[in-house]
């Protein structure tokens, strides 16, 4: 059976209620601050650890966004809470990818297990 257009809209207006969004809003703000805070936090932490990485690797400064992108993607897989195999074989990809576009196979492999502790998966 269709939904009714009149009904549609009226959900719509509801869901979209200024008043009720911001009430919504203003009583998630605190502990949305802070988690994204946090968040910031092991971010920047993250990406000085791969700098440093990239630092002792002899790793041209030009490269480093490349080199920083992949450590954000490996982040963002922590975020989702991957871990073990699963982990090591989504990195596996991620590296396979990175060194596609040109950066080093080593340099991605020691941001792997010096920054994340991931090790390399296990041969099938």
């Amino acid at each position: 059976m269709p939904i009714d257009p009149v009904k549609r809209l009226e959900n719509w207006d509801t869901k979209y209620n200024i008043e009720r969004v911001t009430a919504i809003l203003t009583s998630k703000r605190p502990k949305m601050l802070e988690r994204m805070g946090n968040a910031i936090v092991a971010l920047s932490s993250m990406e000085n650890q791969v700098k440093q990485v990239c630092d002792g690797s002899g790793v041209s400064t030009i490269l480093y966004p490349f080199y920083l992108s992949f450590g954000r993607e490996m982040w963002s897989l922590r975020q989702k809470e991957i871990s073990g195999e699963s982990m090591a074989k989504e990195v596996a990809v991620l590296v396979t990818k990175w060194t596609a576009r040109g950066l080093t196979q080593a340099v991605l492999q020691a941001i792997r297990t010096d920054v994340f502790d991931v090790a390399a998966p296990v041969a099938p």
